[in-house]
């Protein structure tokens, strides 16, 4: 792939603006199954305009571009505006948070693998990337998921959706639009962290070398990986000094350095837990890395804000100070400075 030079710098000031200052990225590109789902455990109305609703309270709150640099929204929401009639892309952009968009078309079974998924939405990107740069989106992220059983994951999997991922990346970069790249290896199981490790590894090897050979700048590019832990339902559970430990060993072993920032997903877990581990991870190596270690969360910021709006206007305000506390944690967990205390 050949990129123009301003093309390129274009590429690399935004990736780096996306992991500068402490700040991280906020994921609330849910789409409409997944936000649904999450209404409906707490009995809030499955509807396009609460939907609407709970963006606003999201990208309205006070001060969230003291820990936020960057928003990936999703399709529906980028077509939305405020109750003022402002835009939400233009309300990120004068609240000088970076916006972005989620561009996969969501996973299916893959065919002839038993338990092993693969992300679609290649068809007709190029288009949409078209509209959604003129739209004014900086990046973009797409998201393979990775499935740890009994024989899985299998190298078919693993390289079909490492493709997919380099593909996306480089139309992103065809555009200027800095792509996330997200290759979640799952929670879910029983599987050890020392599994974890070894399959996440293995897809992290895979992936880069399918960006090397889509021509992927890499400078001018995102990861979001999973960190290294446990099964969900694995009787040993490590400590966080031990998965920010393995967490870095593994990416040591195949991040390129060239890479200007790692944004770990939070994957399921708490909001005080993936705060805590993202802050072991930074007390433990921050400035010994070539990267940035920063966080691109999404439940882990905005479950206790949830939780708090329930859909209803009256609790706005009190939730918007959940959300804002959230993202002060993981300032603070970015520079390595975040306790147990301010969870309480």
């Amino acid at each position: 792939m050949i990129l123009s030079e301003i093309n390129i710098q274009k590429l690399i000031d935004t990736a780096q603006a996306m992991v500068a200052d402490n700040k991280g990225l906020l994921a609330m590109d849910e789409s409409y199954p997944t936000c649904n789902k999450r209404f409906a455990k707490l009995g809030i109305p499955e509807t396009a305009e609460l939907r609407r609703d709970y963006r606003e309270m999201i990208v309205t709150t006070a001060g969230l571009n003291e820990s936020i640099s960057g928003a990936i929204l999703f399709d529906e929401t980028i077509r939305q505006h405020l109750m003022d009639g402002t835009s939400f892309i233009k309300s990120l952009t004068d609240n000088r948070i970076i916006p972005g968009i989620k561009v996969d078309g969501g996973t299916v079974l893959m065919a002839g693998h038993p338990g092993e998924k693969i992300t679609e939405g290649l068809d007709n990107l190029r288009d949409r990337l078209k509209e959604y740069a003129k739209m004014g989106l900086k990046f973009a992220k797409w998201r393979a998921v990775i499935t740890i059983g009994k024989g899985i994951p299998t190298q078919a999997c693993i390289e079909a959706n490492a493709q997919a991922l380099a593909r996306y990346a480089a139309l992103c970069q065809e555009e200027g639009i800095v792509p996330i790249v997200e290759p979640e290896v799952l929670m879910d199981g029983e599987h050890t962290m020392e599994r974890c490790f070894e399959v996440t590894e293995q897809v992290l090897h895979t992936v880069f070398n399918q960006l090397y050979t889509q021509g992927v700048l890499l400078e001018g590019m995102i990861l979001k990986p999973n960190m290294i832990v446990p099964g969900l339902a694995c009787e040993k559970q490590e400590s966080i000094d031990e998965v920010a430990d393995a967490t870095i060993k593994c990416l040591l072993r195949t991040v390129p350095a060239a890479v200007p920032g790692i944004a770990f997903l939070s994957g399921g877990q708490s909001s005080e837990l993936a705060s805590a581990r993202l802050n072991a991870i930074n007390v433990r190596f921050k400035n010994k890395l070539p990267w940035e270690l920063s966080f691109s969360f999404g439940r882990a910021i905005q479950q206790p804000a949830l939780d708090i709006w329930l859909g209803k206007e009256k609790n706005v305000t009190e939730a918007q100070k959940a959300l804002y506390h959230q993202t002060v944690c993981n300032l603070a967990a970015r520079r390595g400075e975040f306790n147990d205390k301010m969870n309480k």
